[in-house]
């Protein structure tokens, strides 16, 4: 599968932004500037009420900490905020950044901190709906002077848009998700499509689901509702799982041990799986290098997050891949 994007990576977690993560600017400042070092083309926060420091002010941070790194949100949810503020905190972050900002945003999905702060955790289809109606709003943000817009959960009228975006006509759009209607939704109006293992309603992921056969599948979604505009997406996956080493069985059999010990009902982890498992990255440079070329060769994915803690491990494939 011809891609039109070059390899880049991202640094990042769902949840290192806490009090156990980073706990302090210096910190901060340090881990941004080494992942720049590095290699790495963007500095991912995510977006949960769990994480110790807040979304916007840590991006901004993290800005200001590195010279050309890019900085990014994986991903907003959209039922934290109104997106005609969302869209100015954007815009704000680009225009201090000096247009280095990604927008990444999502339809939630993650009922506890929901109940934690009494937000309704309506089903997919309504969670899926508002985020729609959210990208009209924010697009209409960074193209039109001001914003007018009446729909079923939003109503913005004779907003002006400030501040002005330095990217045109907007940041990076990256809209994620693991089902078919976001999918396509972020197929036809996103810039950056991230895939990911849909979660059950117990929030647990099923095994059918970390296969090559699941991706190939959502990337079928997303090539069918892009139609010609397919060949402009990138396609993103985080991997949550790397091992750098010469034994990848004995690496494998070891993750399916520990897993299935706090997990007894996960007895489907066998090694391999894991090594299967289109989420890990398992094995020595050599191998590892050979793997992401597959995922770009046959599924087009040329955009890879990697959790901070392994931002050192990966960073011989990093330098060998990123930009090409």
């Amino acid at each position: 599968m011809r891609n039109a994007h070059l390899l880049r990576f991202a640094v990042g977690s769902e949840g290192f932004i806490n009090s156990r993560g980073i706990a302090s600017r210096v910190e901060l400042d340090r881990m941004v500037r080494r992942a720049e070092e590095l290699g790495y083309a963007i500095f991912l926060v995510s977006d949960h009420f769990a994480n110790g420091l807040t979304t916007v002010a840590t991006l901004m941070a993290a800005a200001d900490a590195g010279k050309t790194i890019r900085i990014g949100s994986f991903v907003f949810d959209n039922d934290f905020r109104h997106p005609a503020q969302l869209a100015k905190e954007v815009a704000t972050l680009d225009l201090l950044s000096g247009g280095r900002c990604e927008l990444g945003i999502g339809a939630g999905w993650y009922q506890a901190e929901y109940d934690q702060v009494g937000l309704p955790f309506d089903r997919p289809g309504i969670r899926i709906e508002r985020l729609a109606e959210a990208i009209t709003i924010i697009k209409q943000f960074f193209t039109k002077p001001s914003v007018n817009f009446a729909g079923t959960y939003y109503r913005v009228t004779g907003l002006e848009s400030l501040p002005k975006s330095p990217q045109q006509p907007h940041p990076p759009i990256f809209i994620g998700g693991g089902g078919k209607r976001v999918l396509t939704l972020a197929a036809q109006q996103a810039d950056i499509v991230g895939i990911v293992p849909m979660p059950t309603n117990d929030e647990t992921i099923r095994a059918s689901e970390r296969t090559e056969a699941a991706l190939e599948r959502k990337v079928s979604w997303i090539r069918e509702a892009a139609g010609e505009q397919f060949a402009t997406l990138e396609l993103n996956i985080q991997i949550y799982d790397v091992a750098v080493t010469e034994d990848r069985r004995q690496a494998a059999e070891e993750r399916a041990r520990k897993e299935i010990e706090r997990h007894p009902s996960r007895t489907y982890l066998t090694p391999e799986a894991i090594l299967a498992d289109p989420f890990r990255l398992i094995g020595n440079e050599s191998q590892i290098v050979e793997r992401i070329r597959h995922l770009r060769e046959a599924y087009g994915i040329s955009y890879f997050m990697i959790d901070n803690v392994e931002m050192e491990a990966m960073a011989p494939v990093v330098a060998q891949l990123a930009g090409t």
